[in-house]
Parts: structure tokens; C-alpha cells; sequence
């Protein structure tokens, strides 16, 4: 359950009594969506998987009194983020969260092409997408906000999650140029960028992970930095990382993720694991 303190970091009026969130059937997506749904908002959850949409969406209207709108669209194609956009053209929507996206973990060379061009599509493409229809629309209405999923890895190169962290890297050099373009006009935008996360990605991406966040952990940080910072790194497994990480020089850094990497792939039987996650 979320504090009060979570409630009251998400001021309804100036964010719409509607909140949109992508890559809610799962992680930390759906942590978002129940957070939300605590604080009172709205919601219209995005994701692919229709059945586990629809499930959620009745759970979430039936313990929180609110309405919500499953809305079933592949970000991997133009036509899911247009199908978003129009299914809540007639919505006050004043808040997206764009948690929607998927990784890999193994040599880049030996990947397949389609999965790593597809992954770009969805951790950028559609972001850019999104954040242009709904950011036109915060303006429109003098205020919204933005939230951004970034990652640890977006600040440095990652060997054997080489693509990854590049789409990373772009969410979170775009999320800090949007919110010095959209001050002044009650748009915040920000960059969450956490650790380790305990939920189906790292099954996904062939990954095995040591200590980790939760994605509860993650989605309360998030909302409680939401128009106070720009970029937030929620929980102290983050924070630690960052902290080790910082004084090294970046090309040593590259190698420190490399090392981690390396200890996170050893398991794997093959040069490259690459799997679609659930946005």
C-alpha cells in the first residue's frame, strides 16, 4: 500500500483526474498503476497482453472506485502509440508514465537484428511518440507531467547489454533536455532511473540478478520526486550504485558494468539471450 505521503506528492488538479501508464500488465508499470489508483486518479493502462489488461483494470476499479480504461496496443509500431492517443483524445489526461520497454543481455554481434532494431522502437520510438502527443496536450491545458523510465545503465556503456543501455541512454538525455524545455509552462518532466528491479525482466532477458529493488519501491520513489527533481534514482540499492560508480572515470565505469554483466550472463549456455519483455 502507498503512505500518504504518495497521495498528497500527486496533486490532482494540476495533473488531470486521468494518468496514463504504459507497460502496466507488469513490473514496474503496474506498480504505477496502483499507486495511482491509491492516490485517486483515473487510469488508462497500456500494454499488450489484452486478458492480463483487462483483469487488472477490474481489480484496480472495484478496490479503488475509479474508473479505468485497458487499452491493448503494441508500442513496438506507430499504430499502438496512435491507438493510445486516440483512445483518450476526449480524457483530461495531465500525466504519462512511460514504463513500457524490454532488454537483452549478451554480445550485440550475436543478437538478432529484428529484436534489437524492434527494442529500439519500443524503449525510444514510441517514447518519442508518446511524449509528443501527450506533452502538446499539458501545454494545452497549463500543466502535466511527464515521468520517464531511464535506467543505471544510462549513464555509461554496458558490454553485454550494449544496445540496452544505449536505448536507456537516449530516454535519459531526453528527459533532461524536455524539462529545460517545458519549464515555465507547468510541465514536469522526470527521469527515474533505478537499479536492479525484482520483476519479470531480468527472466526475460536471460538475466540473473542479486539484491534488487522492488517495483513498488521504484514507482513510490518516483511519484514522491515527481516535480522536485528531474532525474530520481529511487531506493538505496540505486543510490549505492551510483555512489560506487561516480568516482570512477567513465571509460572504468564501462568496465565495472561489464564485470557485473558478466556475472549476471555467466548462467547462460549461448553467446546471446534476447527476449521480448511485456510492455
Amino acid at each position: 500500500m502507498t503512505s500518504r505521503a504518495d497521495s498528497r506528492a500527486i496533486p490532482g488538479t494540476k495533473y488531470g483526474r486521468w494518468a496514463v501508464v504504459t507497460g502496466a500488465s507488469d513490473g514496474i508499470g503496474r506498480a504505477f498503476a496502483g499507486r495511482l489508483a491509491e492516490a485517486g486518479f483515473n487510469l488508462v493502462i497500456a500494454a499488450r497482453r489484452e486478458k492480463i489488461l483487462e483483469h487488472l483494470a477490474e481489480d484496480l476499479a472495484s478496490r479503488h472506485h475509479i474508473d479505468v480504461r485497458p487499452v491493448a496496443c503494441d508500442l513496438a509500431t506507430p499504430e499502438g502509440a496512435a491507438l493510445l492517443e486516440t483512445s483518450t483524445a476526449e480524457l483530461d489526461v495531465g500525466l504519462l508514465v512511460a514504463s513500457a520497454g524490454f532488454g537483452t543481455s549478451g554480445p550485440f554481434l550475436a543478437a538478432e537484428l529484428r529484436s534489437e532494431l524492434e527494442m529500439i522502437d519500443v524503449n525510444c520510438r514510441a517514447v518519442a511518440q508518446l511524449v509528443f502527443t501527450f506533452g502538446n496536450r499539458f501545454v494545452r491545458r497549463g500543466g502535466g507531467g511527464l515521468v520517464l523510465l531511464s535506467s543505471l545503465v544510462a549513464f555509461q556503456g554496458v558490454p553485454r547489454a550494449a544496445n540496452y543501455a544505449a536505448t536507456k541512454a537516449y530516454v535519459q538525455t531526453f528527459a533532461e533536455g524536455l524539462r529545460e524545455e517545458l519549464k515555465g509552462q507547468g510541465v514536469e518532466v522526470l527521469a527515474v532511473a533505478p537499479g536492479p528491479v525484482r520483476s519479470g525482466f531480468g527472466e526475460r532477458a536471460n538475466m540473473r540478478m542479486g539484491r534488487a529493488q522492488t517495483p513498488a519501491q521504484v514507482a513510490s520513489g518516483a511519484l514522491r520526486a515527481l516535480g522536485k527533481r528531474g532525474t530520481v534514482r529511487p531506493g538505496f540499492l540505486a543510490q549505492f550504485l551510483e555512489l560506487a560508480l561516480k568516482p570512477l572515470p567513465r571509460w572504468g565505469r564501462v568496465r565495472m558494468m561489464g564485470v557485473v554483466m558478466s556475472g549476471m550472463t555467466r548462467h547462460q549456455p549461448h553467446p546471446v539471450s534476447l527476449t521480448r519483455g511485456a510492455p
